[in-house]
């Protein structure tokens, strides 16, 4: 018998609630805190969100500092975005108001320049937010920085978790599990698995791991029979399951990605769905059955073809979507595989996309949003461009969607400047 997905969500949910030190530590429901929203699952609760619009219609745009590909994140009244300027590497933690995009404060810091992918920033890694502090994460050759800053900009702490290698430079993103914030850190030198105290920084636990190609995977939450488990993807380990009280591993499934991880797992009924990649195309998706308590886990069905490397899929509704890079878009059935519908978009893809109220939003590299039915009938909805390239994906909170260029700050839909309404009127919804 399989789990519904919005009941995991809210299984989820309530289970980093209860491991939390306080109830002030948990935002809200219709947050956004990480990369792609509740549990990376790119689910927006959102209702009345726009699939059409024009410029006219946004309800703020902000130019950034410098660069990036960082998703803003959104707790409360306040969004919280990371950029990088390529001239000198200087990273920017930004923080607007969510009512109209007014800067509330900008931190710099200094850092140095060093190679990467063409295609990659100094801006790439997506915060994670609670209701008191944010949390960033950048590397250099020399450091893996984690910094905690509170929501006045303050900071109150930084670590540096050690070096970091890899050609094509870091994109990987911290998140929380109550008081704990999880950070990966699979590269091409010393590789580990961190649980700091979001409170000091300290370290709970660090898991040592084998070192292969850098993976730029966020984990996700999984409830288990006794409560949480975080799970990692790699190629060097495949998927693993982590308890995060004390960083013991539970399982491990260690031939699933023979190849790079760029794209992140989710979870959706019981499967867990993961992909890998090369040369900028997808090798090979997994749906994996994680061990309820004591069986192995094992690959349910396997794709080997038009599939996505950096995209993360998305699930929903029983349906399996996956965005590939090259603009092949896919609906399956979740629990067999089964393909229900292929369509090919004249546009590429490095952002992942986002569902609200059976549409996908997925943003091209061009800085076109592509809205998309999320049914078992394919329907373009809209194509609608944002003026800039972006390889960021959407955020979805508070009955809106943000949108993130290489430079500027979108906001579409949600509440007018009185807090009532929907943003747009009814034929633009």
């Amino acid at each position: 018998m399989t789990m519904p997905h919005a009941l995991i969500q809210l299984l989820v949910l309530a289970l980093i609630c209860l491991a939390a030190p306080h109830p002030a530590a948990v935002a809200g429901a219709n947050d956004w805190t990480r990369f792609r929203g509740p549990n990376g699952s790119g689910i927006g609760l959102a209702t009345n969100l726009p699939s059409s619009w024009t410029e006219r219609d946004y309800r703020w745009k902000v130019a950034l500092p410098g660069v990036g590909h960082a998703s803003p994140v959104i707790c409360g009244d306040k969004v919280f975005v990371v950029s990088g300027e390529k001239s000198s590497a200087k990273r920017f933690v930004t923080c607007l108001k969510e009512r109209d995009g007014a800067v509330l404060w900008n931190n710099a810091y200094e850092s140095s320049t060093f190679a990467e992918h063409r295609d990659n920033s100094y801006g790439t890694s997506t915060p994670a937010v609670d209701d008191q502090r944010v949390f960033v994460y950048w590397t250099t050759p020399g450091e893996i920085a984690v910094l905690a800053l509170d929501h006045t900009g303050r900071q109150l702490w930084r670590r540096n978790l050690g070096p970091f290698k890899s050609q094509h430079g870091s994109g990987t993103s911290p998140m929380l599990v109550g008081d704990l914030l999880v950070v990966g850190n699979d590269q091409e030198g010393p590789s580990s698995l961190f649980g700091l105290e979001a409170a000091t920084g300290a370290t709970r636990w660090e898991v040592k791991r084998r070192t292969d190609r850098v993976a730029y995977s966020t984990p996700l939450l999984r409830p288990t029979g006794s409560g949480v488990e975080l799970v990692f993807t790699s190629s060097a380990h495949g998927m693993t399951g982590i308890d995060p009280a004390s960083g013991r591993v539970n399982w491990e499934l260690t031939n699933a990605f023979p190849f790079r991880v760029v794209g992140s797992p989710i979870l959706s009924d019981d499967l867990i769905v993961g992909s890998c990649g090369e040369g900028g195309v997808g090798r090979r998706l997994v749906a994996v059955r994680p061990p309820a308590a004591g069986p192995p886990a094992r690959t349910v069905y396997e794709f080997k073809n038009n599939l996505p490397y950096v995209p993360t899929p998305l699930a929903q509704d029983g349906l399996l979507f996956l965005w590939s890079d090259s603009g092949q878009v896919a609906c399956h059935r979740l629990g067999s595989g089964e393909l229900v519908w292929r369509e090919k978009l004249s546009d590429s893809f490095y952002g992942s996309p986002v569902w609200a109220e059976k549409r996908l939003y997925g943003v091209s590299k061009n800085g076109v949003v592509y809205v998309l039915s999320a049914t078992e009938k394919y329907e373009l909805i809209a194509a609608l461009p944002l003026g800039e390239p972006s390889f960021a994906t959407p955020a979805i909170a508070h009955n809106a969607l943000f949108l993130r260029t290489a430079s500027q700050l979108i906001c579409i839909g949600g509440r007018e400047a009185d807090g009532a309404g929907a943003g747009l009127p009814p034929n633009k919804r």
